[in-house]
C-alpha cells in the first residue's frame, strides 16, 4: 500500500481507510507466492497423510475421508491465519504503524485490514482443499442450505481465530517470536474430536478435547456435510466464535493505544 492513497483519504473515514489495509494485504499476499502456496499446501498435505497413509488403518473401509476432512479445512484456517501474526508484528517492528499513526486515520484499521484479507485468502484456501478433497473421494450429501451453514461457520472461525493472530502479532517483540508464539494455537484441532473420536483419548485429556472451540465446530461440519443430526453443537460452536472474537478485539482495543511502533 502506497502512502499516498491513504493521503489522498486524509480524514477517510474508517471503512474508507480499512479498504485500502485489506488491498494492501492481499497485494502483499501475493508477493509472498511462497507463503500463500504453502498455507495451502500444507493442510492438503496433511489431508493426504492422514486419508492415504494413516487412515487405512484408523477405518479400513476408506471411509476415514469423510470423518477428517471437516477437521482439515478447520486446520486450513489455522495454517492461513498464522500468517497475520508475522504481519502485524512486521508492521510495528519495521516502522509501518509509526507512519500510519501519523496519518489523519484510525491507524487500528491497518489490523482490520489484515484480519478482513486474512478471511478472503482463507476463504480460498478452504476453497481449494475442498476440491482436493472431492477429487480423492470426499462425497459430502449436503443440502444448500446445509452447506450455507458451514460455510458461515467456517468463515467465523477464520475471523476468530486471524483476530487472536493479530493479537499475538502486536503483542509479539519480533516477527519471529510471533510465528514461534502463534504455532501453539495450531495445535487445538488435534486436541479435537477433528482426526479422532474423542472417546479414544484418555479419560484425563477427554474432557480437554471436549470443551475447546474446533471439537463443536468439527461435530457441525461433519453432521452439516454428512447429512448427519448437529443437535445444539453449531450453537456451541457459534457462542466459541462469537465469543474469541469479541475477546479477540476488546484485547487489541485495549493493548494497541498502549503499544508504541517499536
Amino acid at each position: 500500500m502506497s502512502a499516498v492513497a491513504l493521503e489522498r483519504r486524509a480524514g477517510a473515514a474508517p471503512l474508507a481507510a480499512a479498504s485500502v489495509f485489506v488491498g494492501r494485504s492481499l497485494r502483499h499476499s501475493l508477493r509472498d507466492g511462497e507463503g500463500l502456496v504453502m498455507a495451502i499446501a500444507l493442510p492438503v498435505l496433511v489431508m493426504l497423510m492422514f486419508t492415504l497413509i494413516f487412515g487405512g488403518a484408523i477405518e479400513t473401509d476408506g471411509s476415514y475421508i469423510d470423518y477428517v476432512v471437516p477437521g482439515i479445512v478447520l486446520l486450513c484456517s489455522g495454517f492461513g491465519a498464522a500468517s497475520v501474526a508475522v504481519s502485524v508484528s512486521r508492521d510495528m517492528t519495521a516502522g509501518a504503524m509509526r507512519r500510519f499513526r501519523s496519518l489523519p486515520i484510525v491507524a487500528a484499521t491497518a489490523l482490520a485490514g489484515h484480519v478482513v484479507a486474512s478471511l478472503l485468502r482463507n476463504l480460498v484456501a478452504t476453497g481449494v482443499v475442498i476440491g482436493v478433497a472431492l477429487a480423492i473421494g470426499f462425497r459430502p450429501s449436503a443440502s444448500a442450505i446445509e452447506w450455507l451453514i458451514a460455510f458461515a461457520l467456517v468463515s467465523l472461525w477464520i475471523l476468530a481465530i486471524t483476530t487472536l493472530f493479530a493479537f499475538v502479532g502486536l503483542v509479539s517483540g519480533s516477527p519471529e517470536a510471533a510465528n514461534g508464539y502463534g504455532f501453539g494455537l495450531l495445535f487445538l484441532p488435534y486436541l479435537s474430536s477433528a482426526f479422532v473420536p474423542v472417546s479414544t483419548m484418555p479419560e484425563w485429556l477427554q474432557p480437554v478435547a471436549t470443551h475447546q472451540p474446533i471439537t463443536p465446530l468439527t461435530e457441525s461440519l461433519r453432521a452439516l456435510l454428512m447429512g448427519g443430526d448437529p443437535g445444539a453443537q453449531p450453537l456451541s460452536a457459534l457462542a466459541w466464535c462469537v465469543g474469541i472474537v469479541l475477546a479477540g478485539a476488546l484485547l487489541i482495543a485495549w493493548r494497541f493505544p498502549r503499544t508504541a511502533a517499536r
